[in-house]
Protein backbone atom coordinates (compact mmCIF):
# COMPACT_ATOMS: atom_id res chain seq x y z
CA UNK A 1 0.00 0.00 0.00
CA UNK A 2 1.29 3.33 -0.79
CA UNK A 3 1.26 6.16 1.63
CA UNK A 4 0.98 10.24 1.35
CA UNK A 5 3.74 10.87 2.76
CA UNK A 6 2.35 14.55 2.96
CA UNK A 7 -0.41 13.07 5.57
CA UNK A 8 2.08 12.02 7.77
CA UNK A 9 4.66 14.43 8.15
CA UNK A 10 5.10 16.24 11.44
CA UNK A 11 3.72 20.05 11.79
CA UNK A 12 7.80 21.24 12.07
CA UNK A 13 8.55 19.40 8.95
CA UNK A 14 5.45 20.74 6.64
CA UNK A 15 7.23 22.92 3.58
CA UNK A 16 6.24 26.36 3.48
CA UNK A 17 5.20 28.52 0.64
CA UNK A 18 8.66 30.23 0.43
CA UNK A 19 10.58 26.67 -0.01
CA UNK A 20 12.04 27.07 -3.51
CA UNK A 21 11.31 23.74 -4.59
CA UNK A 22 7.73 24.00 -2.99
CA UNK A 23 4.87 23.61 -4.96
CA UNK A 24 1.07 23.07 -3.52
CA UNK A 25 -0.71 20.28 -5.46
CA UNK A 26 -4.02 22.32 -6.23
CA UNK A 27 -2.78 25.37 -8.37
CA UNK A 28 -3.18 25.26 -11.70
CA UNK A 29 -0.75 25.33 -14.61
CA UNK A 30 -1.18 28.93 -14.81
CA UNK A 31 -0.84 29.86 -10.82
CA UNK A 32 1.91 27.44 -10.98
CA UNK A 33 3.92 29.15 -14.13
CA UNK A 34 3.23 32.59 -11.93
CA UNK A 35 4.45 31.15 -9.37
CA UNK A 36 7.82 30.21 -10.99
CA UNK A 37 8.03 33.60 -12.48
CA UNK A 38 7.80 35.15 -9.05
CA UNK A 39 9.97 32.46 -7.13
CA UNK A 40 12.85 33.81 -10.05
CA UNK A 41 12.23 37.54 -9.81
CA UNK A 42 12.81 37.42 -6.37
CA UNK A 43 15.78 35.70 -6.39
CA UNK A 44 16.63 38.31 -9.32
CA UNK A 45 16.08 41.24 -6.53
CA UNK A 46 17.59 38.98 -3.57
CA UNK A 47 21.36 38.96 -5.79
CA UNK A 48 20.40 42.90 -6.56
CA UNK A 49 20.15 43.36 -2.95
CA UNK A 50 23.13 41.40 -1.98
CA UNK A 51 25.07 43.22 -4.42
CA UNK A 52 24.18 46.77 -2.62
CA UNK A 53 24.99 45.72 0.28
CA UNK A 54 28.29 44.52 -0.83
CA UNK A 55 28.89 47.91 -2.10
CA UNK A 56 27.68 49.63 1.49
CA UNK A 57 30.14 47.85 2.91
CA UNK A 58 33.18 48.42 0.35
CA UNK A 59 32.29 52.01 1.06
CA UNK A 60 31.99 52.14 4.75
CA UNK A 61 35.17 50.49 5.65
CA UNK A 62 36.68 52.92 2.69
CA UNK A 63 35.68 55.43 5.19
CA UNK A 64 36.50 53.87 8.36
CA UNK A 65 39.81 52.41 7.29
CA UNK A 66 41.37 55.48 6.41
CA UNK A 67 44.39 56.40 8.29
CA UNK A 68 46.61 59.30 9.16
CA UNK A 69 49.41 58.39 11.13
CA UNK A 70 52.18 58.47 8.01
CA UNK A 71 52.60 60.46 4.57
CA UNK A 72 51.80 57.22 2.85
CA UNK A 73 48.47 56.43 4.95
CA UNK A 74 48.00 60.28 4.13
CA UNK A 75 48.68 59.88 0.16
CA UNK A 76 46.04 56.88 0.54
CA UNK A 77 43.85 58.46 2.77
CA UNK A 78 43.60 61.36 0.04
CA UNK A 79 43.09 58.90 -2.86
CA UNK A 80 40.30 56.86 -1.17
CA UNK A 81 38.37 60.73 -0.96
CA UNK A 82 38.80 61.03 -4.06
CA UNK A 83 36.75 57.99 -4.92
CA UNK A 84 34.40 58.70 -2.70
CA UNK A 85 33.62 61.45 -4.08
CA UNK A 86 33.33 60.36 -7.83
CA UNK A 87 30.96 57.97 -5.78
CA UNK A 88 28.97 60.58 -4.14
CA UNK A 89 29.18 62.66 -7.43
CA UNK A 90 27.61 59.98 -9.62
CA UNK A 91 24.78 59.38 -7.08
CA UNK A 92 24.21 63.24 -6.14
CA UNK A 93 26.52 65.85 -8.40
CA UNK A 94 26.30 68.87 -5.65
CA UNK A 95 26.88 66.46 -2.67
CA UNK A 96 29.72 64.90 -4.33
CA UNK A 97 31.21 68.39 -5.46
CA UNK A 98 30.56 69.51 -1.66
CA UNK A 99 32.04 66.82 -0.02
CA UNK A 100 35.49 66.99 -2.63
CA UNK A 101 35.45 70.53 -1.99
CA UNK A 102 34.98 70.14 2.11
CA UNK A 103 38.30 67.55 1.73
CA UNK A 104 40.17 70.34 0.24
CA UNK A 105 40.36 68.01 -2.90
CA UNK A 106 38.88 70.51 -5.24
CA UNK A 107 38.29 74.33 -5.09
CA UNK A 108 34.81 75.77 -5.45
CA UNK A 109 35.56 78.08 -8.30
CA UNK A 110 33.98 77.64 -11.78
CA UNK A 111 37.41 76.89 -13.42
CA UNK A 112 38.54 74.01 -10.70
CA UNK A 113 35.15 72.10 -10.81
CA UNK A 114 34.56 72.27 -15.03
CA UNK A 115 38.38 71.16 -15.25
CA UNK A 116 37.25 68.54 -12.62
CA UNK A 117 34.05 67.14 -15.15
CA UNK A 118 35.95 67.57 -18.36
CA UNK A 119 38.50 64.92 -17.11
CA UNK A 120 35.82 62.87 -15.73
CA UNK A 121 38.04 60.32 -14.30
CA UNK A 122 35.31 57.69 -12.88
CA UNK A 123 32.24 60.12 -13.40
CA UNK A 124 28.88 58.97 -14.48
CA UNK A 125 28.39 61.00 -17.54
CA UNK A 126 24.77 61.52 -17.13
CA UNK A 127 25.47 63.01 -13.51
CA UNK A 128 28.15 65.36 -15.45
CA UNK A 129 25.30 66.28 -17.66
CA UNK A 130 22.75 67.09 -15.20
CA UNK A 131 25.74 69.48 -12.91
CA UNK A 132 26.17 71.25 -16.33
CA UNK A 133 22.55 71.52 -17.28
CA UNK A 134 21.49 73.48 -13.70
CA UNK A 135 20.24 76.68 -13.31
CA UNK A 136 21.81 77.98 -10.30
CA UNK A 137 24.33 81.11 -11.41
CA UNK A 138 27.53 79.01 -9.95
CA UNK A 139 26.38 76.30 -12.15
CA UNK A 140 25.86 78.05 -15.29
CA UNK A 141 29.66 79.75 -14.82
CA UNK A 142 30.53 75.91 -14.48
CA UNK A 143 29.19 75.25 -17.65
CA UNK A 144 30.91 78.28 -19.35
CA UNK A 145 34.03 77.16 -18.02
CA UNK A 146 33.38 73.61 -19.23
CA UNK A 147 32.28 74.40 -22.81
CA UNK A 148 35.76 76.79 -22.82
CA UNK A 149 37.84 73.73 -22.42
CA UNK A 150 36.35 72.25 -25.89
CA UNK A 151 39.25 73.33 -28.59
CA UNK A 152 36.67 73.47 -31.67
CA UNK A 153 39.04 75.45 -34.10
CA UNK A 154 38.87 74.40 -37.63
CA UNK A 155 36.13 71.83 -37.03
CA UNK A 156 33.12 71.62 -39.05
CA UNK A 157 29.90 71.51 -36.95
CA UNK A 158 29.45 67.68 -36.86
CA UNK A 159 32.82 67.30 -35.32
CA UNK A 160 32.89 69.79 -32.94
CA UNK A 161 29.21 68.26 -31.77
CA UNK A 162 30.72 64.55 -32.11
CA UNK A 163 33.08 65.59 -29.54
CA UNK A 164 30.88 68.02 -27.50
CA UNK A 165 27.88 65.70 -26.97
CA UNK A 166 31.07 62.60 -25.98
CA UNK A 167 31.93 64.81 -23.03
CA UNK A 168 28.65 64.02 -20.94
CA UNK A 169 24.87 62.61 -21.78
CA UNK A 170 22.80 65.07 -22.70
CA UNK A 171 19.93 65.56 -20.17
CA UNK A 172 16.36 65.17 -21.26
CA UNK A 173 15.18 68.32 -19.36
CA UNK A 174 14.39 71.25 -22.78
CA UNK A 175 15.88 73.99 -20.69
CA UNK A 176 18.80 72.38 -19.91
CA UNK A 177 19.47 71.53 -23.22
CA UNK A 178 18.64 75.00 -24.25
CA UNK A 179 21.54 76.43 -22.38
CA UNK A 180 24.18 74.04 -22.64
CA UNK A 181 23.37 74.03 -26.71
CA UNK A 182 23.65 77.73 -26.20
CA UNK A 183 27.02 77.79 -24.28
CA UNK A 184 27.92 75.45 -27.28
CA UNK A 185 27.01 77.48 -30.28
CA UNK A 186 28.91 80.73 -28.51
CA UNK A 187 31.64 78.63 -27.98
CA UNK A 188 31.96 77.49 -31.89
CA UNK A 189 31.22 81.14 -33.28
CA UNK A 190 34.27 82.42 -31.06
CA UNK A 191 36.42 79.30 -32.20
CA UNK A 192 35.33 79.62 -36.17
CA UNK A 193 34.57 83.23 -36.76
CA UNK A 194 32.84 83.96 -39.97
CA UNK A 195 31.29 80.74 -40.73
CA UNK A 196 28.07 81.75 -39.48
CA UNK A 197 26.24 85.53 -39.13
CA UNK A 198 25.19 84.64 -35.49
CA UNK A 199 24.96 82.16 -32.93
CA UNK A 200 21.51 81.66 -33.29
CA UNK A 201 22.45 80.04 -36.92
CA UNK A 202 24.78 77.87 -35.42
CA UNK A 203 21.99 76.95 -32.48
CA UNK A 204 19.30 75.94 -35.24
CA UNK A 205 21.43 73.94 -37.37
CA UNK A 206 22.82 71.92 -34.34
CA UNK A 207 19.50 71.34 -33.09
CA UNK A 208 18.64 70.44 -36.80
CA UNK A 209 22.08 67.89 -36.72
CA UNK A 210 21.10 65.97 -33.76
CA UNK A 211 17.17 65.60 -34.64
CA UNK A 212 18.59 64.57 -38.41
CA UNK A 213 21.18 61.97 -36.46
CA UNK A 214 17.61 60.59 -34.79
CA UNK A 215 15.68 60.30 -37.87
CA UNK A 216 18.87 58.53 -40.17
CA UNK A 217 19.49 55.70 -37.21
CA UNK A 218 16.31 55.50 -35.19
CA UNK A 219 14.87 52.18 -36.26
CA UNK A 220 11.48 53.38 -34.96
CA UNK A 221 11.60 56.33 -37.43
CA UNK A 222 10.03 55.19 -40.66
CA UNK A 223 10.39 58.40 -42.64
CA UNK A 224 14.07 59.06 -43.79
CA UNK A 225 14.97 63.02 -44.56
CA UNK A 226 16.89 62.53 -47.71
CA UNK A 227 19.98 65.70 -48.52
CA UNK A 228 16.91 67.48 -50.19
CA UNK A 229 14.85 67.77 -47.44
CA UNK A 230 17.52 68.55 -45.11
CA UNK A 231 18.78 71.26 -47.17
CA UNK A 232 15.33 72.73 -47.40
CA UNK A 233 14.73 72.67 -43.56
CA UNK A 234 17.45 75.11 -43.06
CA UNK A 235 16.71 77.69 -45.42
CA UNK A 236 17.00 81.18 -44.14
CA UNK A 237 18.07 80.34 -40.82
CA UNK A 238 21.68 82.18 -41.54
CA UNK A 239 20.11 85.81 -40.53
CA UNK A 240 17.42 85.55 -43.39
CA UNK A 241 19.60 84.03 -45.90
CA UNK A 242 20.80 80.08 -46.93
CA UNK A 243 23.54 78.34 -46.03
CA UNK A 244 25.96 77.26 -48.40
CA UNK A 245 24.71 73.87 -50.20
CA UNK A 246 28.11 72.39 -50.04
CA UNK A 247 28.40 73.19 -45.96
CA UNK A 248 24.64 71.45 -45.73
CA UNK A 249 25.68 68.61 -47.98
CA UNK A 250 28.64 67.55 -46.07
CA UNK A 251 26.95 67.68 -42.94
CA UNK A 252 24.07 65.20 -43.73
CA UNK A 253 26.66 63.09 -45.05
CA UNK A 254 29.02 62.40 -42.25
CA UNK A 255 25.69 61.90 -39.73
CA UNK A 256 24.69 59.54 -42.72
CA UNK A 257 28.08 57.45 -42.41
CA UNK A 258 28.35 57.56 -38.82
CA UNK A 259 26.08 58.20 -36.44
CA UNK A 260 26.68 60.36 -32.89
CA UNK A 261 28.34 57.99 -30.38
CA UNK A 262 26.11 58.55 -26.79
CA UNK A 263 28.08 58.26 -23.92
CA UNK A 264 26.31 55.21 -22.17
CA UNK A 265 27.26 55.03 -18.30
CA UNK A 266 27.06 51.43 -16.05
CA UNK A 267 23.87 53.54 -14.66
CA UNK A 268 22.41 53.80 -17.84
CA UNK A 269 21.49 50.21 -19.28
CA UNK A 270 17.81 48.38 -19.33
CA UNK A 271 18.11 46.76 -15.74
CA UNK A 272 18.51 50.47 -14.38
CA UNK A 273 16.12 51.85 -16.19
CA UNK A 274 13.53 49.55 -14.92
CA UNK A 275 14.77 49.52 -11.54
CA UNK A 276 12.30 52.38 -10.54
CA UNK A 277 9.40 52.28 -12.91
CA UNK A 278 6.75 54.94 -13.02
CA UNK A 279 4.36 52.10 -13.10
CA UNK A 280 3.98 48.35 -13.79
CA UNK A 281 1.91 45.92 -14.18
CA UNK A 282 -0.38 43.05 -16.11
CA UNK A 283 -2.28 44.31 -19.20
CA UNK A 284 -4.15 43.03 -21.89
CA UNK A 285 -2.89 44.18 -25.60
CA UNK A 286 -4.79 43.64 -29.02
CA UNK A 287 -2.60 42.88 -31.27
CA UNK A 288 -1.93 44.73 -34.55
CA UNK A 289 -1.75 42.46 -37.59
CA UNK A 290 -3.23 39.59 -35.73
CA UNK A 291 -6.41 41.08 -33.48
CA UNK A 292 -6.18 38.75 -30.80
CA UNK A 293 -5.47 39.27 -26.68
CA UNK A 294 -2.58 39.13 -25.00
CA UNK A 295 -1.46 39.16 -21.31
CA UNK A 296 2.17 41.62 -21.07
CA UNK A 297 3.98 42.61 -18.32
CA UNK A 298 3.82 46.21 -18.75
CA UNK A 299 6.72 48.76 -17.21
CA UNK A 300 6.14 52.43 -17.88
CA UNK A 301 9.39 54.79 -17.35
CA UNK A 302 11.34 57.41 -19.37
CA UNK A 303 8.63 58.29 -21.34
CA UNK A 304 8.10 54.70 -22.52
CA UNK A 305 5.78 52.14 -22.26
CA UNK A 306 7.83 49.12 -22.54
CA UNK A 307 6.03 45.37 -22.58
CA UNK A 308 7.47 42.05 -21.57
CA UNK A 309 6.21 38.30 -22.00
CA UNK A 310 7.68 37.19 -18.86
CA UNK A 311 8.13 39.55 -15.59
CA UNK A 312 11.88 38.21 -15.29
CA UNK A 313 12.54 38.97 -19.17
CA UNK A 314 15.33 41.13 -19.20
CA UNK A 315 14.72 42.31 -22.74
CA UNK A 316 11.28 43.75 -23.67
CA UNK A 317 8.94 42.13 -26.13
CA UNK A 318 8.27 46.05 -27.74
CA UNK A 319 8.32 49.30 -27.07
CA UNK A 320 6.27 52.49 -27.71
CA UNK A 321 7.69 55.98 -27.36
CA UNK A 322 5.36 58.06 -25.75
CA UNK A 323 6.14 61.39 -27.36
CA UNK A 324 3.03 63.34 -29.15
CA UNK A 325 0.44 60.24 -28.64
CA UNK A 326 -2.53 60.80 -26.61
CA UNK A 327 -4.63 58.60 -24.23
CA UNK A 328 -7.95 58.13 -24.50
CA UNK A 329 -10.91 55.86 -23.14
CA UNK A 330 -12.42 53.31 -25.47
CA UNK A 331 -15.43 50.61 -24.87
CA UNK A 332 -14.64 47.50 -26.27
CA UNK A 333 -17.60 44.53 -26.94
CA UNK A 334 -14.73 42.32 -25.83
CA UNK A 335 -12.81 43.38 -22.83
CA UNK A 336 -13.50 45.65 -20.24
CA UNK A 337 -11.75 48.35 -18.79
CA UNK A 338 -10.36 49.63 -22.21
CA UNK A 339 -7.58 52.41 -23.36
CA UNK A 340 -5.82 53.82 -26.61
CA UNK A 341 -2.54 55.36 -27.25
CA UNK A 342 -3.47 57.22 -30.65
CA UNK A 343 -1.35 59.77 -32.98
CA UNK A 344 -4.23 63.12 -32.89
CA UNK A 345 -5.18 64.19 -35.99
CA UNK A 346 -3.50 60.99 -37.69
CA UNK A 347 -4.01 60.48 -41.50
CA UNK A 348 -3.26 56.75 -41.65
CA UNK A 349 0.28 56.69 -39.83
CA UNK A 350 1.55 54.05 -37.77
CA UNK A 351 2.38 54.67 -34.34
CA UNK A 352 6.37 54.89 -34.18
CA UNK A 353 7.03 51.48 -31.95
CA UNK A 354 8.83 48.16 -32.38
CA UNK A 355 8.89 44.87 -31.52
CA UNK A 356 10.69 41.49 -31.47
CA UNK A 357 9.88 38.84 -33.13
CA UNK A 358 9.99 35.21 -31.84
CA UNK A 359 13.34 34.11 -34.11
CA UNK A 360 14.76 37.66 -32.65
CA UNK A 361 14.12 39.82 -35.49
CA UNK A 362 13.31 43.65 -34.28
CA UNK A 363 10.67 45.50 -36.70
CA UNK A 364 8.81 48.08 -36.76
CA UNK A 365 5.54 47.90 -34.98
CA UNK A 366 1.93 47.54 -37.25
CA UNK A 367 -0.21 49.79 -34.83
CA UNK A 368 -2.50 52.71 -35.85
CA UNK A 369 -3.70 53.02 -31.98
CA UNK A 370 -2.08 50.81 -29.72
CA UNK A 371 -5.61 48.95 -27.39
CA UNK A 372 -5.08 47.63 -23.94
CA UNK A 373 -7.34 46.60 -21.47
CA UNK A 374 -6.82 47.07 -17.60
CA UNK A 375 -7.59 44.26 -14.83
CA UNK A 376 -10.36 46.91 -12.64
CA UNK A 377 -11.70 50.49 -13.46
CA UNK A 378 -8.85 51.54 -10.60
CA UNK A 379 -6.12 50.26 -12.64
CA UNK A 380 -7.50 51.50 -15.63
CA UNK A 381 -7.61 54.84 -14.37
CA UNK A 382 -4.04 54.98 -12.60
CA UNK A 383 -2.44 53.80 -16.02
CA UNK A 384 -4.53 56.23 -18.14
CA UNK A 385 -3.17 59.26 -15.09
CA UNK A 386 0.36 57.89 -15.06
CA UNK A 387 0.64 57.95 -19.30
CA UNK A 388 -0.89 61.08 -19.45
CA UNK A 389 2.05 62.61 -17.06
CA UNK A 390 4.66 60.46 -19.05
CA UNK A 391 2.94 61.59 -22.78
CA UNK A 392 5.33 64.92 -23.84
CA UNK A 393 6.27 66.74 -27.17
CA UNK A 394 9.90 66.30 -28.34
CA UNK A 395 11.46 69.13 -26.46
CA UNK A 396 14.35 69.62 -29.59
CA UNK A 397 10.82 70.42 -32.26
CA UNK A 398 10.19 72.70 -29.64
CA UNK A 399 13.32 75.10 -29.03
CA UNK A 400 13.87 74.65 -32.92
CA UNK A 401 10.59 76.13 -33.49
CA UNK A 402 10.76 78.64 -31.00
CA UNK A 403 14.62 79.97 -31.94
CA UNK A 404 13.51 80.06 -35.57
CA UNK A 405 10.45 82.49 -33.90
CA UNK A 406 12.61 84.67 -32.24
CA UNK A 407 15.14 85.09 -35.42
CA UNK A 408 12.36 86.16 -37.71
CA UNK A 409 10.89 88.72 -35.11
CA UNK A 410 14.44 89.77 -34.87
CA UNK A 411 14.76 90.15 -38.14
CA UNK A 412 11.38 91.97 -38.58
CA UNK A 413 12.38 94.41 -36.33
CA UNK A 414 15.18 95.22 -38.36
CA UNK A 415 13.49 96.14 -41.55
CA UNK A 416 12.89 100.02 -42.20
Amino acid sequence: MTVDSELFMPKNKAPKMDDLDYIPVDLSPEERSELEDIRRRKGVLLQEIQRLREELREAILEVEGLETSTEGSKTLQKSRHVAMGRKKFNMDPKKGILFLVENELLRHTPEDIAQFLYKGEGLNKTAIGDYLGERDDFNIKVLQAFVDLHEFTDLNLVQALRQFLWSFRLPGEAQKIDRMMEAFAQRYCHCNPGVFQSTDTCYVLSFAIIMLNTSLHNPNVRDKPGLDRFISMNRGINDGGDLPEELLRNLYESIKNEPFKIPEDDGNDLTHTFFNPDREGWLLKLGGRVKTWKRRWFILTDNCLYYFEYTTDKEPRGIIPLENLSIREVEDPRKPNCFELYIPNNRGQLIKACKTEADGRVVEGNHMVYRISAPTPEEKDEWIHSIKSAVSVDPFYEMLAARKKRISLKKKEEQP
